[in-house]
């Protein structure tokens, strides 16, 4: 037998996804006695003139009966004689293109409905496009309603036609097209009489035998941790699926972020200690010494893996609310949660050719090409390289709903692209970046700026909708040890902060908020005093030395995409 096939069902409204599980649950006898008896009841009040709904084992809420649609997933578990399978059987409404995104991700297999009479529709793309950004390798096109248009091969090949120039423009990998009756059964489960023109395998006999085993590239073990277990001052374990490679007792590993190297004391799976473990099992490993890894860090037995603060993902928004650049979010990848920001949108996807859009801002269901920020640096990696550590959801911090999914393209280890820099030296900051407020929504929202990173001699904005500085004024980074200089609206210096002395001219922090500094004097204790102090200490410290309304002022505005 087989292994087990994980696939979903997905496509327009309405074009058959329900009805062909349905069928395929019937004709194997996979139904209890009595779930067909309900099934033959049903259907004797159902509104297809008494013949059998088999939708309706799949469509279980009130309101999809009531409609005639899918609202909510449906997972099935059914077995034949060849294989074991689980099938997700999601929404084709425009309206419930989360739900459907939410079954694509566990998926290994997509069977794409794609309605004979009408062809490849917008949502048919889409759901196409998802699986795809999903990590979905193999994908079946299921010509469905063939009934309808006499079982004509012309018309089965024009749609066939239609599905190869979409899989080229997706660049799908395995893709089978089957011509299909999901009410009559032809092509589900037995070989149709009526299609004599279509030699190959039904539907089912196709998923009984696909070969969905993918071969990893990546066979360095890491484990994101999920739980640290401590049920007693002796023990510290680290709880986790490995996600790759295999990690056995003595072996020295890496931590990651904190790059601090262990042994493995010992390993248990479930209550049962193990000399050795591999991919795919859920196991608690113990280290010889104390190392600083929390929820969300990951155990690794090199040091390869990407450690990043922003990275470029192809989104998926399903949030009722536009996209706002600037807005803080809940950025869950892999084990990890963390604050995060959208920082800019390089363009989003036309669903039905695939042309790169520009974009200030994206509508509920389309799919974009965004930079996002973390609040600090987490261990990162391309989808397709490590999916675990490569899929994200963005979370609405007020509501808690999800507003988008997806995966990341590129990851910059790189760091914080400096706002100035002369030679060694290198500060941070964002006194040119513009502070909105949001009225409709309550919140703040720091907006991107062009990513200029300022040298000797460059001209610099002086100017904005939330700011305006002097032409002449010094700008003291306490943190990153320097000092820039700016004469004439030109960086005129950059030098450490040892070097720098005071001329009386305006001085403001490297985020643009003004320092009470009169005198030199002043200024060397603003100076000194700042390298004494701990971080609790440091709040304080610039709640009595700064004041942020002298050159900046914070914007109402409820149109974020004008930024």
């Amino acid at each position: 037998m087989s292994g087990l096939l994980k696939f979903i069902t997905c496509g327009s409204v309405d074009d058959g996804k329900s009805t062909l599980i349905g069928h395929i649950l019937y004709d194997s006898k996979l139904l209890y006695a009595d779930q067909e008896k309900a099934l033959l009841l049903d259907s004797k009040v159902g509104s297809r003139g008494g013949e059998i709904d088999y939708s309706l084992l799949l469509d279980g809420l009130m309101a999809e009966r009531e409609q005639g649609i899918t609202i909510d997933v449906a997972y099935r578990y059914f077995t034949t004689d060849k294989r074991s399978f689980i099938v997700a059987d999601t929404p084709g409404h425009e309206e419930y293109t989360r739900n459907m995104a939410v079954g694509a991700s566990f998926a290994q297999l997509a069977v794409v409905m794609v309605d004979a009479g009408q062809g490849v529709l917008v949502q048919t793309r889409r759901h196409s496009r998802i699986c795809s950004l999903m990590g979905i390798r193999h994908f079946v096109f299921a010509v469905n309603k063939m009934d309808l248009v006499d079982y004509a091969e012309t018309r089965f090949h024009e749609i066939e036609q239609q599905i190869r120039e979409l899989a080229e423009l997706l660049q799908l990998e395995d893709v089978v097209i089957i011509p299909v009756s999901a009410t009559e059964g032809d092509n589900v489960t037995k070989k149709s009489e009526k299609m004599a023109w279509y030699t190959e395998k039904t539907l089912l006999a196709h998923l009984e035998t696909v070969d969905v085993s993918e071969v990893s590239e990546q066979t360095n073990f890491y484990m994101p941790v999920q739980r640290v277990c401590r049920p007693n001052h002796e023990f510290r374990g680290f709880q986790g699926q490995i996600e790759s490679g295999f990690v056995k007792v003595g072996q020295t590993i890496i931590t990651l972020p904190s790059d601090e190297s262990a042994t493995v004391k010992s390993i248990l799976v479930g209550d049962r200690e193990s000399d050795k473990v591999s991919a795919g099992q859920a196991v608690t490993i113990q280290l010889d010494r104390e190392v600083d890894v929390s929820r969300g860090c990951v155990l690794a037995d090199s040091e390869n893996l990407p450690i990043a603060g922003r990275v470029t993902a192809t989104l998926l928004w399903m949030d009722d609310d536009r996209l706002m650049i600037g807005k803080e979010y809940l950025i869950k990848l892999g084990t990890k949660k963390i604050p995060g920001t959208i920082r800019n949108i390089f363009y989003k996807v036309d669903v039905n050719t695939g042309e790169h859009l520009e974009a200030n801002c994206i509508e509920k269901n389309e799919i974009a090409l965004c930079e996002l920020e973390f609040a600090e640096k987490i261990v990162v990696d391309v989808f397709l390289k490590n999916p675990a550590l490569g899929e994200l959801i963005l979370i609405d911090r007020v509501t808690h709903m999800t507003s988008a999914c997806g995966v990341v393209a590129a990851a910059d280890e790189s760091g914080e692209k400096p706002y100035f820099e002369k030679d060694e030296i290198k500060t941070g900051g964002y006194i040119f970046e513009e502070f909105y407020f949001n009225l409709e929504n309550a919140f703040l929202s720091k907006s991107n700026t062009d990513g200029k990173t300022y040298h000797v001699g460059d001209e610099v904005p002086v100017e904005g909708d939330s700011f305006k500085y002097p032409d002449y004024f010094d700008i003291l980074a306490l943190e990153d040890d320097a000092a820039v200089l700016i004469r004439d609206r030109r960086v005129a210096d950059i030098i450490p902060l040892s070097q720098y002395q005071f001329m009386g001219l305006p001085i403001l922090d490297e985020k643009g908020f003004a320092v009470r500094v009169s005198v030199k004097d002043e200024a060397d204790r603003y100076i000194q005093t700042y390298k004494t102090l701990n971080e609790q200490e440091k709040m304080e410290f610039h709640n009595k030395w700064t004041r942020f309304e002298t050159y900046r002022k914070i914007v109402c505005t409820d149109n974020f995409w004008m930024i």
